[in-house]
């Protein structure tokens, strides 16, 4: 299993805070909020991990992450992406990264509290999703279940209401994802769509779709950003992270602290 996370875009929602950095290296309480999505990959017992960034900022998450887990054997590879051109891109920017293994793929600003390790251990083929009850589903892919919580629509951004569930962004799909990517045409906002990757493998009954139990954030606005903060601090969320995370980011801290004591 590779993983890759998604933290590219310009984040206009959150100008002027994204005028000078990404807005996965803003701060999520103790941490910046990259390091979320990380984890949720490393205690999948994921170790090698893309990561697609802007290029206007590139060099902020190697100043970050670069060697910040040489020691654990978690390998982080970088690439641009130039121009957003939807979520499935990913995958196609990914392809020589991927080669041939399944990956699971999670949106740098979205916040989990849910533990997703089994799930992507236990993955084997097909897709597996994640959907979530949220009160404006008609911003997102929507998916629509039938009397016995079978997934048996998706639609991006429905103008007709069609259930109260969502997909956010964590996916599993196995290695023909590539191909599937490849085969999407654009959609009339000129993006490859994710929610025709979700339909091919829905049609071939392929998809497992399953649900998501504790808060989920997606930290892309002023609210939701403050919003993610207060519930990690109130619910001790830096508590649950991976101990090579925390290791990694103390030694990191320490590091920086010595760095500035040499400067004095």
């Amino acid at each position: 299993m590779r993983g890759i996370i998604l933290a590219g875009g310009t984040a206009t929602r959150l100008f002027p805070l994204t005028a000078t950095t990404s807005k996965q290296l803003l701060p999520i309480y103790d941490r910046q909020m990259i390091f979320y999505p990380l984890n949720v990959l490393v205690k999948a017992g994921i170790k090698d991990i893309l990561i697609i960034i802007a290029p206007e900022h590139s060099g902020h998450f190697l100043n970050l992450l670069g060697s910040i887990f040489d020691k654990n054997d978690i390998r982080l590879e970088f690439k641009v992406q130039k121009i957003p051109r939807g979520l499935a891109d990913a995958f196609l920017i990914g392809e020589n990264f991927i080669d041939g293994d399944n990956v699971t793929m999670i949106l740098g600003d979205n916040i989990f509290e849910d533990d997703f390790s089994e799930a992507i251990k236990n993955f084997k083929s097909g897709g597996q999703v994640f959907a979530v009850k949220v009160p404006d589903p008609e911003r997102s892919g929507v998916v629509q279940f039938d009397d016995k919580m079978k997934a048996v629509k998706i639609v991006e951004k429905p103008k007709e209401w069609l259930s109260d569930y969502i997909i956010p962004g964590l996916y599993i799909y196995d290695s023909r994802v590539v191909d599937v990517a490849r085969q999407v045409k654009p959609s009339a906002r000129g993006e490859i769509e994710i929610t025709d990757l979700h339909n091919w493998y829905l049609e071939r009954g392929e998809l497992t779709v399953g649900l998501i139990k504790g808060k989920w954030l997606d930290a892309g606005t002023f609210d939701s950003l403050l919003e993610a903060g207060q519930y990690v601090k109130e619910k001790k969320l830096y508590e649950k992270f991976d101990p090579i995370i925390n290791q990694a980011i103390l030694e990191f801290n320490q590091e920086l602290k010595n760095l500035a004591k040499k400067k004095l």
